[in-house]
Order: structure tokens, then sequence, then C-alpha cells
């Protein structure tokens, strides 16, 4: 079951400088948001790679080298790299942030471009991707979503508007990552892929412009040249057939533009421009000759030159979005003079003069023969490898453990991984659930099966959130999928008012996604202070706690030394806090060999002697022994520990 959450990352700050905005896309290999640079204070595109991308441990190295490479590409029609870093161990890129929308955007809503549009975004594109070619790097995933327009503020056409390419060397960086040689197969989009890709798993600056050639193709009508059920299907058709001319679904197409898309789509790579500098001159050509052709075309600006000319529709744009300068204005309003162009016989001409020279020779007809008769033989044995050689049956791991699906794997000579997995309250963990290709479908021998393992039952641990505030207790619980209730609430001598004391149940026991946690909360301390009683005997400590408003229990100790009837522990302590009517328990010494002297100082003489005798004490008086005259002194003192039956002494007098 799939659960919509809140993407984790909005709101944080990464690297301690970019506050994450918004997210603007997500796509196969990453997601962008809109971050803040604070300490630059500009909005700027940051693009995180997504985990199941990073598939060994050197990717990180790769990724830096190429953010490197990147940073050092500086086109205006290039997005430019500004920074990159690692975050929770996901690589990211900070780009520029251009205000504006994907040329899929506008495909999306307008279908497709007239030709003088298509030529001018065309011709930025084949711009930046020169100077990507002329410093080294190939692209290897041009298509509609990796190309941004901002549109003019003062045209709805856009051949004003401003085109910047993004995305440069992030498939290679990706692609190097997979350790199987065929997975760099799937790092460009199927509708954009060059066939030696497909076919060889190779790209130079010629397979960059295959895909352009694609992309100007959909936008003069609309769709790409092929489709099918599967990615795999549309992948190989670039490989058995050729682009089919755009006016064979638009008519009123020029054949200069069926020219530019035949020239940068041949299937044979040899057979195409050797980089976007030489289909940039042909594009620029074309849209030349459209624009002779057609007087209400306005005339076309170059933008090979990186100088910036503020014209009156640039003045309102931003900085990052201005046009590229055209070339120096024609002097006289006079056209620039065209290079002379040689003469070529055309293709056909071509094949049919060879033939002519061919055929008058039987030793060249011979070989001609055996020639063909050999490339058949090699196209049939190719074309078996392909279709059915390179491939094998994939086995079937699931419900197999980790260590049995990747002994059979590396019996069968395939490499495994592992995705996330998913919870399962049933199937044991480790237990393969799923698997990527299903059994039964062709891989290509020493491909690579990704099995979704199960993580066993979800299981969380109750966190300590002992001395929190109930709100971070909750944050940190309810992030854990628990349920959180607040129990009941108890005093506290040591915790504030507000802070929780404990959980029920307790720190460390393992719970389900939505089981009940208690917070038990301190009140505070407890309004009434315990005094200390230790020493006194059990009456008078008694009484001095009930006075209170305290509960007093009494537990008798018979191995206490103390005098019988003294207070030798009181539970709890002095000074601790109370609420009325809480239990006071007093731990009393029943020593059976020593009492405590009683206090009978101003008692009458009379009262004394028998209250000490009945005590079991031998009494002897000094002084007035007479009704009515007071004790004035004793020896013991009072509380000091006497025997049974011991000599006490009481003076008496007036």
């Amino acid at each position: 079951m799939n659960t919509q959450v809140a993407d984790p990352l909005l709101g944080s700050l990464i690297d301690a400088r970019y506050r994450v905005r918004s997210r603007v896309a997500r796509g196969g290999m990453a997601t962008v948001y809109t971050a803040v640079d604070e300490r630059l204070e500009r909005t700027v595109a940051l693009k995180i790679i997504h985990p199941g991308q990073v598939r060994d441990a050197s990717f990180v190295d790769r990724f830096t080298d190429e953010a490197k490479t990147i940073a050092r590409l500086t086109h205006p029609n290039v997005v430019a790299v500004y920074d990159q870093g690692t975050h929770s161990g996901l690589p990211y890129l900070v780009m520029e942030y251009v205000r504006g929308r994907t040329l899929r955007d506008i495909l999306t809503d307008r279908r497709r471009l007239a030709p003088a549009e298509a030529l001018a975004v065309m011709e930025q594109v084949l711009s930046a991707l020169a100077a990507a070619h002329h410093a080294g790097l190939v692209h290897r995933d041009v298509k509609p979503e990796n190309v941004l327009v901002a549109e003019s503020p003062a045209s709805s056409s856009l051949v004003d508007a401003v085109v910047k390419v993004a995305d440069f060397g992030l498939a290679r960086a990706v692609e190097a990552s997979a350790e199987d040689p065929e997975a760099g197969h799937l790092m460009a989009t199927v509708a954009y892929v060059a066939p030696e890709l497909v076919a060889d798993g190779l790209s130079d600056p010629r397979s960059d412009v295959y895909s352009a050639g694609v992309m100007l193709f959909e936008m003069l009508t609309g769709r790409v040249p092929y489709d099918g059920e599967r990615p795999v299907d549309v992948a190989w058709q670039h490989v058995d057939r050729d682009v089919p001319p755009p006016s064979k679904f638009v008519a009123a197409l020029p054949p200069s533009i069926d020219d530019l898309v035949s020239k940068a789509t041949r299937r044979d790579p040899s057979e195409r421009p050797t980089d976007a500098g030489a289909l940039l001159s042909s594009i620029q050509g074309a849209r030349e000759g459209l624009a002779h052709g057609n007087a209400a075309t306005q005339r076309i600006r170059p933008i090979v030159q990186p100088t910036v000319v503020v014209s009156q529709i640039d003045r309102e744009r931003p900085s990052w979005a201005r046009l590229p300068a055209p070339e120096r204005e024609r002097d006289s309003g006079r056209d620039r003079p065209r290079p002379r162009r040689k003469q070529q016989l055309t293709l056909g001409e071509q094949v049919r003069q060879w033939h002519r020279q061919i055929m008058r020779s039987p030793r060249n007809r011979n070989i001609l023969a055996g020639t063909m008769a050999l490339v058949l033989l090699l196209i049939l044995a190719g074309g078996y490898w392909l279709a059915f050689g390179r491939f094998e049956t994939t086995p079937n791991f699931v419900q197999m453990s980790r260590e049995q699906a990747e002994a059979m794997a590396t019996e069968a000579g395939l490499k495994i991984e592992t995705d996330a997995g998913v919870f399962n309250e049933e199937i044991k963990k480790g237990t393969v659930l799923a698997q990527n290709p299903p059994a039964g479908e062709k891989i290509s021998k020493g491909g690579t099966i990704v099995l979704t393992l199960s993580n066993g039952p979800e299981r969380y641990v109750v966190p300590g959130v002992g001395g929190k505030s109930v709100d971070a207790a909750k944050a940190d619980l309810e992030q854990l999928k628990f349920t959180v209730k607040e129990g009941p609430q108890k005093f506290s001598d040591t915790v504030p008012a507000g802070i929780v004391l404990e959980t029920i149940p307790p720190e460390g026991q393992e719970l389900k996604p939505g089981s009940e946690v208690q917070l038990i909360v301190s009140k505070g301390r407890a309004p009434i202070t315990v005094p200390s009683v230790v020493g006194k005997q059990v009456n008078e400590a008694t009484a001095e706690l009930q006075a209170l408003g305290l509960t007093v229990v009494h537990e008798l100790d018979n191995t206490s030394t103390a005098p019988r009837g003294e207070v030798i522990e009181q539970t709890p302590p002095a000074g601790s806090g109370a609420e009325r009517n809480q239990q006071v328990k007093l731990k009393v010494s029943n020593n059976p060999n020593m009492t405590a002297m009683p206090e009978v100082r101003n008692m009458y003489c009379d009262q004394a002697t028998a209250h000490l005798q009945a005590a079991g004490f031998e009494v002897e008086v000094r002084g007035l022994n007479f009704p009515g005259v007071p004790v004035r002194d004793q020896n013991p003192n009072a509380g000091q520990p006497v025997r049974p039956g011991q000599k006490v002494t009481i003076t008496c007098r007036i």
C-alpha cells in the first residue's frame, strides 16, 4: 500500500547554506527543488540524485569529478552549475534557476511548433551541445525534458525565446556507477536514444546529434518517430528502421527540413555530422533559406557569439534570460554573400556510378557476389545474436532467501541488486518478494536483476522522550508512526511542570505502527514539604506528620540497635514534595533491650514516679516527694536509651 507523505527535505537547510523551498519536478534519476542560497541571497535549483541511482561506494567520487567538468562549461545556452555536494549520502548539484518552462511543457501545450520556431529552438540547443562537445563532454540524454525555455515577455513566438540545456554529464555519472556495461542503455530515454547506444552501449558527440534530430522531428510533427508496448521495442526500432521524413506527417514542410532530420538521424554514426557544431551550421543555413522563402519571417539571429546585446525585448528580460548577441549587422542593408558550395553527386547517382564500374569486369562481379554472400552471412549471424544469442531466460528467485538467490545468480552468470524492500507481517526478513525483470523474461547475459526483499514485520522502538516538552515528545513519537496520548500526570521534585517523565509502554519496547503510547507528564513539585522525623519517638513523629495532612504507616525493625520506639528511617525522605493524604512510611526500632527515657520534667513527682515504675524502671526520688511538687530534673535525660529495670533518678522541688 502506497502512502503519500510530506517531502522531508522541504524547509530543510542543505550544507548550512541552501534552504529548500519547494519541489519542482521528479524524474527517473533525480528530484529538482527550488532553494535559496542564504549566503548569496539568490534562488537556485537543487537537484538531488535518487538513492536507487547510487549503486556503489565510488559513485560519489565519479559524480564529483563529472560536476567539476560541467561547472567549467560556461555558455549562455547552458544551465550553469554553481556547486555540488552530498546530503545524507545522496549527491546533489546546485544550478542556475531558470524561470521558464521545459520544451516538453510547451509541446504538451501546443503539440507542435512552426518550422521557424523549431529551428530557432534547435539552433540554441545545438549551440549549447557544440560548446560541450568542444570541451570533450557528451550529454547522452538530449530530450525536451532537459531543454528549458524562457519565453519572451514581448512576443509569443519562440523565435525570441532563450533556450538553455540542462543535465550535462548527469547521465554519464549515473551510467558509470552500473557494473553491467549494458545498463547504460537505459540512461537515455528510448524515444531519443541513438542506435549505437542500443546495439553496442557506446556513445560520442554523434549520439547527441541523433537525439537532437529526433527532438527536431518531434517539434515539427508533434510526435516521436517510434512507439511500442515496451521500451525495449521502441529502442530497437532506432536500430532497425530509418527515421521517417517529417513531411510524411506535416505536408507543408519544405524538403530542406526533411534533409536536416535525415542527416541528423542516420543510423550509421559515420554518416551523421561529426558533432553538434557541424549540425548547427546546417540548421543556420536552413533558417536563412526559410527566411528568404518567407518575407514575413524576421531576420534570423545566430547565437554563436557570447556578447549580450540589449534590445527593446531584452530590456524586459532578467539578465539570465537575455538572448546572445547577433552577428555584426549587414552593411547598407545588403545580405552578405553566401559561400559557394561545391556541387556534389546525390547518393543515388554515386551508387549508380559505382555499380557501373563494378559490372564492367567479370572478376569484379565475382568479388561482389562473394562479398555480398559474406555480408549476408554476417548480417544473419549478427541478427541472430542481437535478437536471441545475447539473451537468456531470467530465473525465478521469488520465495528464496537472499543468500540462495545470490548463489543461483552467480551460477547463472548474473548480478544481483536489491532495492529498499518492503515490510511484511508474514514473510521472513530477507526473503525475495519480487524481482525485475520477472522470471521467464529475457535478460542480457551477465545482466543485473533487482530483487525486492521482505523487511519482516514493521516495528519501531519507543524512543526515550523523558525530559522533553510534550510537543517535542509527540513529534518524535508520531514520526515513528505511533498514536500519542497524554496519560495521568504526576508530581515530581526534580522535573518541572509540563515536561515528560516517562512513557507507557516504556522506552526501548518495540511496537507496531499505529500503537498507542501514553505520555506521563510532570505536575511539578507537590505542595507539602515532608519534614525530617528520623531520631524522634514514633508518637511525636506521627503527630507532626498527621498535622500536615499526611497519612502515616509504621514498620517495626527488630534488628535495630536504636532505642525502642525511635524512628530510624522515613519514606519519602525529608524535603520531598507530597500531596494531601499521601502515605509516609516510618520504620521504627523495636529493640527489646533498649528503650528511650521518657520525658517526666514538670510532671508532679508522685505521677512521674508511678509512670516510670509502670514502664519497668527502678525510681529514686530526691527532694520533696509530695503530691503537687513538680519534677525539676531527671537522670538519664529524656530520649537517652535505657534498659528495662534500670534505676532512674528524679529530683522534685518547689
